[in-house]
């Protein structure tokens, strides 16, 4: 048990060095497209990674500044400045957490499995796209072009040797993190050979536009924003707040349900949107850009063995010692070992048995599973979520409302029964009040719901048309097996329906079948 725990302690610790590494110039990379400073994303990711690695729901999940929040912090550092972006923070940790004590994170569990292909396939693509980025390089002009002749041979080389390096290490041993391996193999051999290829600070220079910066930082500190805290502040904060702190419950909890569904185990969703809470109220006060769950760097932790908190927070710690310590061994690392790392991640995220799904699936799953993945790369993950619970929310309704049916007959009493087979919903009313011929139908008529189900008002509405219909014509009918909560929103139809209670069911009209 001993050395078990050891080994856990060591694979925890390894992983959490890779990811760290990983996490350098992404972090860089979502500062400037927020429009900050390369230090607010770096701090982003220290500070959000580690509160999440403590207090998270999902051991070996790895959170920092993400692109998906970061694409829409633009507008508003670009309009009122980056004070108000950390106010903006500050309150989107807030509606997380209420939404977390609320125990609303139980809802991503409604998330369709097809939308849940769709999330990773067009992750996946994005983070390949993003990727194509290190293959330009700036010209004479200081416009970025694509790498030609040697330049792009060398890039290639040294990517695919990465690639292979993570691929082949572990048939021989699992001693290491082969993403780690690779990474300080390729760094070794360009620093010892010499080779003209880019690296990390080449990165940032191009990116700051500075050929002085530098990633060597000092602590961050703390300062509450400094904004005028009055209601025009909060009319423009408050919109932002919200979109963000959507934006990171969703891609925070789709990661932690595809980490699940890798480790086998389950993670505690509302306990994460109270640590993704309080790790972007942390960034507030602390001139950070804060952040969300990463599913490359997550990907990343779970396959170099990172299983527990310690590797996150590992990863969360030794990002903050290159900066303040080591930043000058981290900026001689190659941009393609990363690249390589990163390619092995698009390949193991993507759902590569989505292209068997097309004929194994009902049409319907497979469409949802494409038009997610299309969503996700030309907007943004939270839409392609919604877009995607939506259209299935739809198929399934357009489905079920054809499965309602009626089985009659005449009993000795020359009563005619209806017995309604299929639930009555939205989707299904119309469908139920085509079932009836009022006209036809002798004096006292029986509707019997023992085999349906009333789902809705709109389910209410229809009951309340036939009641009317037959009433117009003199007739009675006679409603059976209803529950006590279709009683009482009946009671309007008044004298025009006699309702037989026995044998009624006990089921809410509509019934929150979620677990906490």
């Amino acid at each position: 048990m001993i050395e078990k725990s050891n080994m856990s302690v060591k694979n925890d610790v390894l992983s959490g060095l890779t990811v760290a590494l990983a996490l350098v110039p992404e972090a860089v990379a979502f500062a400037f497209v927020a429009g900050v400073d390369p230090m607010v994303g770096l701090y982003a990711a220290f500070i959000v990674g580690l509160v999440t690695s403590i207090f998270g729901g999902r051991p070996g999940m790895i959170s920092g500044a993400t692109g998906a929040m970061a694409v829409v912090m633009v507008s508003l550092v670009a309009t009122h400045g980056v004070n108000y972006l950390f106010a903006t923070i500050l309150f989107a940790g807030i509606f997380q957490i209420i939404a977390g004590l609320l125990k609303l994170g139980k809802f991503i569990r409604m998330v369709p499995h097809p939308v849940m292909i769709g999330f990773v396939n067009g992750l996946a693509i994005v983070i390949f796209l993003a990727q194509l980025g290190q293959f330009k390089m700036p010209d004479v002009n200081g416009s970025l072009t694509w790498l030609a002749g040697k330049d792009l041979y060398l890039m290639f080389g040294l990517v695919l040797l990465t690639m292979a390096i993570i691929h082949f290490l572990p048939k021989f041993t699992k001693a290491v993190p082969s993403s780690l391996a690779a990474i300080v193999t390729v760094t070794v051999l360009v620093q010892a050979l010499n080779l003209d290829t880019r690296t990390v600070v080449d990165f940032l220079r191009t990116m700051a536009g500075n050929e002085s910066a530098t990633l060597a930082g000092t602590l961050p500190t703390f300062s509450m924003p400094s904004v005028p805290w009055n209601l025009e502040t909060f009319k423009i904060i408050l919109p932002y707040a919200l979109i963000l702190a959507s934006i990171g419950l969703i891609e925070s909890l789709l990661t932690l349900t595809v980490l699940d569904e890798m480790t086998n185990t389950r993670g505690q969703s509302n306990r994460e949107c109270i640590g993704q809470g309080m790790a972007n109220i942390t960034c507030s006060m602390f001139g950070a850009m804060g952040g969300c769950a990463m599913i490359g760097q997550s990907m990343i932790n779970i396959n170099s063995g990172g299983r527990g908190r310690l590797s996150g927070i590992v990863a969360a710690v030794m990002l903050l010692v290159f900066i303040l310590f080591a930043s000058s061994l981290i900026e001689m690392i190659p941009l393609a070992a990363l690249v390589g790392v990163m390619f092995m991640v698009v390949i193991g995220t993507f759902e590569w048995a989505t292209f068997r799904l097309a004929r194994k699936v009902p049409r319907k799953d497979f469409f949802v599973i494409i038009l997610v993945t299309i969503v996700t790369v030309f907007t943004d993950l939270a839409i392609a979520v919604f877009v995607g619970v939506i259209a299935s929310a739809l198929m399934f309704a357009w489905d079920h409302a054809k499965h309602i049916y009626a089985s009659t007959h005449t009993n000795n009493k020359g009563e005619k029964e209806y017995i309604i087979n299929g639930p009555i919903f939205f989707g299904s009313a119309s469908h139920f009040l085509e079932l009836f011929d009022a006209h036809s139908d002798p004096s006292e008529v029986i509707i019997d719901f023992a085999k349906s189900r009333v789902a809705d008002h709109s389910a209410i509405d229809a009951i309340e048309t036939i009641a009317e219909r037959y009433a117009a014509l003199g007739k009675t009918i006679h409603l059976r097996h209803l529950s006590p909560d279709c009683h009482s929103l009946l009671k309007k139809a008044g004298s025009l329906i006699e309702i037989n209670v026995k044998e009624d069911p006990s089921y809410k009209v509509a019934t929150d079948v979620l677990a906490g």
